[in-house]
């Protein structure tokens, strides 16, 4: 994360206080992490020299939002001399306060600075977000982080890519995307490809490749009853064929045609499949051509830098809702063993689903939505609870316990939940990330529900 810094001060305010507010500033902002990009101290000095010095600086680095931090009065003209060179990027205007000495408040009138600067930056059309220092109370160091965050995750998110094989999955309508919106204003690029070009590339392989793989599932995860190479080969087939086109067209996120594809066409559930992606490549994955959901994924991930899994809701219940998958999570948020249970599901026979535990713990859940020519994130927040013994109808008996967390939802009611809910998927990272993900969709445009 890249943070651009430049610190506005009076030509007649003493330097060296100017100076201790500045380093301050910057100390604060280091313990936040990333790489921060200090431009210096401006003075709205008659030849605009500090603004230009300020400007040049910050022209020679690659950062994805700027930091404007006023120090004390200055008139606006000098700021913005600065400032607009840099008005396609997210800032933060950030007023610092005052200090006591000898029971009398002392100012530099930093936020006569901002009540100035804010509302004329407002008339102008930058994006930015206003915080100010308290005397007494801690920097507002939260909001800022979780801006700047947001502005690194706009900033990757438009060098991104899913690839999808096949398009809406059982002719579901809430996984369709609109590809024009989805480029233009998220950033996203989705690629399609075809379910024949993963056979053929899986014809293509070398056979020794195919065994290592088959080492790696045996190794690695375990197996609650004995399954033939022969499966398990499929899947690392299938994953391995896959994995090309991810390391070709450096996709981010992967969805595969499900129920109307691979166990349709190919009598092969994809869960081992997704695991193997998801372990060998490191990119985030969703069933059924779940287009929204892998951008959700994205956009969690360039935020929190988690592994994003999906869930999808099975019961609600008075102060809970029931979420599982019936195939797969990822390693990352897999409690204990990762274990694999040859079961059969309907007209399948030959199915390798993922019976682990999902980690517990305080979640964010959140879930992108496009209806009526706009984009909405549904967002909540809740803990995450080991769930009750319950079977999903339907898997050959004795049926198995699927992957799933009983979630406690606290930023609203249950009965409000469903309400909004708006689609069967949704996607948990571990934490309150309620903050970031506000930030990120106010940057794209994109209303919170």
């Amino acid at each position: 994360m890249q943070v651009g810094f430049v610190c506005f001060g009076e030509v007649n305010t003493p330097f060296e206080r100017l100076q201790i507010k500045h380093d301050h500033a910057v100390e604060v902002l280091g313990a936040l992490g990333g790489e921060l990009f200090d431009a210096g101290i401006v003075i709205d000095d008659p030849g605009y020299e500090t603004a230009d010095r300020a400007a040049r600086y910050l022209k020679g680095k690659e950062f994805s939002s700027l930091i404007v931090c006023v120090a004390g009065w200055v008139p606006t003209h000098a700021v913005i001399r600065v400032i607009d060179e840099f008005r396609h990027l997210p800032m933060v205007l950030w007023g610092l306060c005052g200090w006591m000495d000898g029971g009398r408040i002392v100012t530099t009138a930093g936020q006569a600075g901002t009540s100035a600067l804010r509302p004329a930056m407002e008339a102008m059309d930058y994006a930015f977000k206003y915080v100010y220092s308290v005397m007494g109370e801690p920097e507002p160091a939260g909001e800022i982080a979780s801006y700047v965050k947001a502005a690194h995750a706009a900033k990757s998110l438009r060098h991104a890519r899913i690839g999808t094989m096949g398009y809406r999955d059982m002719l579901l309508y809430g996984t369709q995307f609109e590809g024009n919106s989805m480029r233009g204003q998220i950033g996203i690029e989705v690629e399609p490809f075809e379910m024949l070009e993963m056979v053929q590339l899986a014809d293509q392989l070398d056979p020794a490749e195919v065994q290592k793989g088959v080492r790696f599932v045996r190794e690695n995860w375990k197996l609650e009853k004995e399954c033939e190479d022969e499966v398990i080969e499929k899947g690392v087939k299938y994953a391995l064929a896959v994995g090309k086109k991810i390391r070709e067209r450096g996709w981010g996120a992967v969805s595969l045609i499900d129920v109307d594809g691979m166990k349709k066409l190919l009598g092969f559930p994809p869960a081992l499949v997704f695991m193997l992606i998801e372990a060998w490549y490191g990119v985030e994955t969703t069933p059924e051509n779940d287009i929204l959901g892998n951008a959700t994924q994205l956009m969690v991930r360039a935020l929190t830098g988690q592994r994003a899994p999906y869930m999808e809701y099975y019961e609600f219940f008075r102060e809970s809702v029931l979420a599982g998958v019936p195939d797969y999570i990822p390693t990352a948020v897999t409690d204990g063993d990762v274990k694999l249970l040859p079961t059969a599901f309907g007209l399948l026979s030959a199915s390798l689903l993922n019976v682990s535990e999902a980690k517990a713990g305080y979640v964010t859940c959140a879930r992108l939505v496009y209806k009526k020519g706009k984009y909405f994130m549904h967002l909540y927040t809740g803990e995450a609870k080991k769930p009750p013994r319950w079977e999903e109808f339907g898997w050959a008996p004795p049926a198995p316990q699927l992957v799933s967390l009983e979630i406690f939802p606290d930023s609203c009611t249950v009965p409000e939940f469903a309400q909004k809910v708006s689609s069967q998927h949704v996607i948990l990272c571990y934490g309150d990330h309620a903050r970031e993900i506000r930030e990120l969709c106010g940057l794209l445009g994109i209303e919170v529900i």
